[in-house]
């Protein structure tokens, strides 16, 4: 992490675990005491120049949650803690509670994206039938 992003309070942590079939990283990014979640999905599992060259390359196309509010802990810069805490991370299975719910957000605000779009596209195809129909109607009477 950047001086700047320290500074301006920013932090960024990825976790890649396994859920079955698939290795699935999450990537939370915590900002101003709230909670960003984007979920990544990787497939076989990723070697580590793998998931940095994946985040260099496709961080701009990261889709994210919606921020929830969280607790933000200051650690301090005492590398023995922070290399405990990196293996305490790394012995906890799954993802955290803020996380979990930030992902269900971005589920939940898909989810009605994918609905409205649908419904659109089911009036548009009815509305396309109904114009058939009556451009249908008007050529049979057209002799008359």
């Amino acid at each position: 992490m950047d001086r700047a992003s320290e500074e301006a309070g920013q932090q960024a942590v990825l976790r890649v675990f396994f859920e079955d079939p698939f290795w699935v990283g999450v990537f939370e990014r915590t900002s101003q005491g709230r909670v960003s979640v984007s979920k990544i999905t990787f497939g076989p599992e990723p070697k580590d120049y793998e998931v940095w060259d994946f985040l260099l390359r496709n961080y701009s196309k990261l889709c994210f949650s919606p921020s929830v509010e969280a607790v933000v802990k200051e650690t301090g810069q005492n590398p023995k803690r922070m290399r405990r805490q990196a293996c305490r991370e790394l012995r906890q299975p799954g993802i955290g509670t803020k996380s979990q719910l930030a992902l269900k957000l971005q589920q939940e605000e898909r989810k009605t994206q994918r609905r409205t779009v649908s419904r659109r596209q089911r009036e548009a195809e009815k509305q396309r039938l109904f114009d058939l129909k009556q451009q249908k109607r008007k050529e049979k009477h057209k002799g008359r």
